[in-house]
C-alpha cells in the first residue's frame, strides 16, 4: 500500500505517494529525476549512489525513503550554490579527477562529508575515507590530490 512521504531534497520539499519499500536511490532517480546519483552495485559496495543525509555520506541503495523523512538530503545536483560549484567539485575538475564520471558524484559527496568532519586531512586519511567508493578509471591518485587540494580552500 502506497503512502505519502515528505522528503527534503536539495532544499526543496517533495510530497510523494510511494510504496514504503522504495529505496532512496530509486526515489531520487525515478521520481525526482535527479540522475546524478548513480546505481552501481545495488548492494552498498561501490559508493556510486552516495548522497548526503543531514551532512553525512550514505549509500542511497541501502536506505528506504521512509527512513529519511524529516532529514535534509543533498545530491550532486544540490551541492553547489546557484552557478557556483562547491570547492570539492572545483578541485575534481582542476585536478582531472574525473574520467568516465560514473563514480564522480558519489566520490564528491563522500569527500564533502569527509572534509566537513576532518577539514585538514593527510593522504592516509583521504585514502581511508574514499575506501567505500570504487573508481575503475582513474587509479585514485588524482582523486586523492583533488580532495587534499579542496581541503586547503
Amino acid at each position: 500500500m502506497k503512502r505519502t512521504l515528505s522528503l527534503r531534497v536539495n532544499g526543496d520539499t517533495h510530497e510523494l505517494l510511494l510504496e514504503p519499500s522504495k529505496i532512496l536511490l530509486e526515489i531520487l532517480r525515478d521520481e525526482l529525476k535527479l540522475t546524478g546519483t548513480k546505481k552501481g552495485c545495488g548492494s552498498g559496495m561501490c559508493g556510486a549512489c552516495t548522497v548526503l543525509v543531514d551532512g553525512k555520506a550514505v549509500k542511497s541503495c541501502l536506505i528506504l525513503g521512509a527512513q529519511v523523512q524529516g532529514k535534509e538530503i543533498t545530491t550532486i545536483e544540490g551541492l553547489g550554490k546557484g552557478e557556483s560549484l562547491d570547492p570539492v567539485q572545483e578541485a575534481f575538475i582542476r585536478y582531472g579527477a574525473i574520467q568516465c564520471g560514473f563514480c564522480t558524484p558519489g566520490m564528491i559527496l563522500n569527500a564533502k562529508a569527509f572534509l566537513d568532519e576532518i577539514p585538514k586531512p593527510n593522504e592516509n586519511q583521504v585514502r581511508t575515507a574514499i575506501n567505500g567508493n570504487l573508481c575503475r578509471c582513474t587509479g585514485y591518485i588524482k582523486i586523492i590530490d583533488a580532495i587534499i587540494a579542496a581541503s586547503k580552500k
